[in-house]
């Protein structure tokens, strides 16, 4: 699958606008809880309404089932969130999930877990919601500094943004920001 045209460069634009409404520096690291509290979204770890438990029996069915899911809960987005991921996940499912209402996306698929159906966006909109996440918490300006820096390593980048070390990659590579630097040094 590929994203829409000028999908990428709106992204950047709605990362860059929603940093400067919550007063952020380029480089500063965004926090997804503040950013879901200014778009008035609630998140909930799913520990505080079923029992930890659950979450790893869903994870031993099939690990990697369940991240995080978005809810309307009288007339308000729920973000419910998985207790068994790294803060560094967490910060991504969320980022997907804001991506996902920011994207006015809605759930139009039904698959099935374990037996259990469940309905879904359709794999173009989960595409382009990963990509929203991750310029959410990586936007190219941020990465651009970095590796200007000489600190655009993943390692460096996923500990220092609270990230995982996949999302780092990720970003990192389809930003191309280290070539730029290289070239501009």
């Amino acid at each position: 699958m590929t994203l829409p045209r000028g999908f990428k460069a709106n992204a950047e634009r709605e990362a860059t606008r929603l940093r400067n409404e919550l007063d952020l520096k380029p480089s500063d690291p965004l926090d997804m809880l503040r950013l879901a509290e200014h778009l008035g979204v609630k998140v909930i770890a799913g520990d505080r309404l079923i029992e930890r438990s659950r979450f790893e029996e869903l994870e031993a069915l099939q690990v990697g089932v369940f991240s995080a899911a978005t809810f309307e809960v009288r007339g308000r987005k729920v973000i419910v969130t998985s207790p068994l991921q790294s803060s560094g996940r967490l910060n991504s499912d969320i980022a997907h999930e804001l991506s996902h209402i920011l994207l006015n996306h809605t759930l139009s698929e039904i698959r099935e877990v374990a037996g259990v159906p469940f309905r879904t966006c359709r794999p173009e909109e989960e595409e382009q919601a990963t990509a929203f996440g991750g310029t959410l918490l990586l936007p190219r300006p941020l990465l651009l500094s970095a590796a200007w820096r000489n600190s655009a390593r993943p390692e460096l980048v996923a500990q220092r943004y609270d990230v995982s070390l996949d999302m780092a990659r990720f970003r990192i590579n389809t930003t191309g920001v280290q070539k730029q630097a290289q070239r501009s040094h």
